[in-house]
Order: structure tokens, then sequence, then C-alpha cells
């Protein structure tokens, strides 16, 4: 099966961002594959939108040994990129709500006609204990 997906870049990361909403994709054997610089794409990791029960869309992320993390601040503004440019989502009055393993986050996007070129995450207080 033939795997779409974009590479974005921002503030010093690198992630791949696919729409994995309607197919089943194991994403971390997809990093492992994908994010080696001289053997695939290059990356720091991939991005799958998901659909969320609580949120306007999910973001699973992948790191590129194949471990799932919980959040990114670069990859969430990267995924809302992809997410709002593709349509996948509106934006509400608050921004866009993306559910992520860290919990429900709030991407405020700049908005140049129908392409976000910034935004603004509300990260929460970090956590420092193992």
């Amino acid at each position: 099966m033939a795997l779409s997906f974009v590479k974005l870049h921002g503030a010093g990361n690198d992630y791949i961002a696919s729409d994995g909403r309607d197919v089943n994709r194991d994403g971390g054997a997809l990093s492992v594959a994908m994010s080696r610089l001289n053997f695939g794409v290059g990356s720091d990791g991939i991005t799958l939108v998901q659909k969320s029960d609580v949120a306007q869309v999910r973001m699973r992320i992948y790191n590129p040994d194949g471990s799932e993390a919980e959040m990114s601040g670069n990859g969430i503004r990267l995924f809302a990129k992809f997410v709002i440019d593709r349509k996948i989502a509106v934006p509400g009055p608050d921004g866009l709500i993306v559910e992520t393993g860290g919990g429900v986050r709030t991407v405020v996007p700049t908005m140049d006609g129908d392409k976000m070129i910034a935004a603004r995450v509300a990260m929460g207080e970090p956590e420092l204990t193992p």
C-alpha cells in the first residue's frame, strides 16, 4: 500500500507527516524506516493524523528509533500546519484542538489566506521526573 506523506521543517526539526485516519499503520516501524537520513527520507520522527473522541484530531508522534513520544513542541506546530493546510480540520475561534499522548493541546495558528505561516502552542508545565 502506498504512503502519502509530507516532510516539514520548523525551528531546527524535520518531521514527516501523514494522514492515518483511514488506514492502520505501524507508526513505529514507519519512523524507523523513513527517519534514517542516508537510507530513508531523514527526519526527527513521524507524526500521524488520527481521529479523536476528545479533540478535533489526534497526533501520534514517533521517534526515529520507533518509540512513541507523548509530545513535541515543534512536532505539534508542524502537525497543525499539515492538518490545517490540507483542510483535515479547521481551527475554531480558540485554535486547533489536538489530542496528544501528553494531553489535549491548543494550537493557535497565524494564517496568510488559507495557509498557516506560524503557530503558538500552550505546552503546559514541563514534567521533569522520570
